[in-house]
């Protein structure tokens, strides 16, 4: 996922010890880079709350378009792949004009959801680092002939940018996200999350983050983000579809 792995990271394990770490404490990744992610929260856990009319309802179906989708921190693709199919059914007739791209900072995930990408010509993945890099995002909007992504998925990536690269990485994120995206579907976690991450983390007898203990955005993260994204990036918050099994708010935000 932004990163990557959970639906965010950074980084691959190099260590089959710590492989192992992951799998029996999957949150203890600094990165958020879960190798098995979407055995502990299948996609199903945001699905079930999000219509399958989204995109036409957001006046993107009309079959005349195109339709891009960015995913960010992708993993491994399950979500993307799940979430394609959950928008766009097999019969529709405008089904090639929906185009997905998801990416991940980690190249290992990323060549998992190539090699078991079923729609390789509608969805695509690429290994990307959003802190450093957003050319190739703006390559593949020029590609299509498209300003914005009409819709623009960050799905418990926030944290780990957080963590990561401080508030001014998240606010980075979040402007950056705003400015390439007509529509962003945001899912940010809440701040008992960060000191479970930092508690595994220590757990497991490694190095702290960075900035957790120096963090001034705390508390109601998503709140702070939407103040962030209405105040400061010209974008309005228009549907909350409620929670997920984890607690964390799905909320659809809107170029004004």
């Amino acid at each position: 996922m932004y990163f990557g792995g959970a639906h965010v990271t950074m980084a691959t394990c190099s260590k089959s010890s710590e492989a192992d770490d992951e799998i029996n404490d999957p949150g203890a990744a600094p990165y958020g880079n879960f190798i098995n992610y979407y055995t502990f929260n299948p996609p199903e856990n945001r699905l079930s709350l999000i219509p399958s009319a989204l995109l036409r309802d957001l006046g993107y179906r009309d079959g005349q378009q195109t339709t891009l989708v960015l995913d960010v921190g992708c993993n491994s693709g399950d979500l993307s792949v799940a979430f394609y199919k959950h928008l766009v059914q097999e019969e529709e007739p405008d089904k090639r004009r929906v185009h997905l791209l998801g990416f991940d900072l980690d190249e290992i995930l990323i060549q998992r959801a190539q090699q078991n990408n079923p729609l390789p010509s509608s969805i695509s993945f690429i290994s990307l680092d959003i802190t450093k890099d957003t050319d190739r995002l703006q390559d593949y909007l020029d590609q299509h002939g498209c300003s914005r992504f009409h819709l623009c998925l960050c799905l418990a990536v926030t944290m780990w940018v957080h963590l990561n690269h401080g508030d001014a990485g998240l606010l980075q994120l979040l402007s950056r996200l705003a400015s390439i995206s007509q529509h962003l579907l945001l899912e940010a976690q809440p701040w008992k999350c960060y000191r479970s991450a930092a508690r595994r983390l220590r757990k497991l007898g490694r190095s702290d983050f960075d900035h957790f203990k120096t963090l001034k955005i705390r508390g109601d993260v998503a709140e702070h983000a939407r103040e962030h994204l209405e105040r400061n990036c010209g974008m309005e918050l228009i549907q909350s579809f409620g929670s997920t099994t984890w607690d964390r708010k799905l909320l659809l935000f809107k170029r004004r």
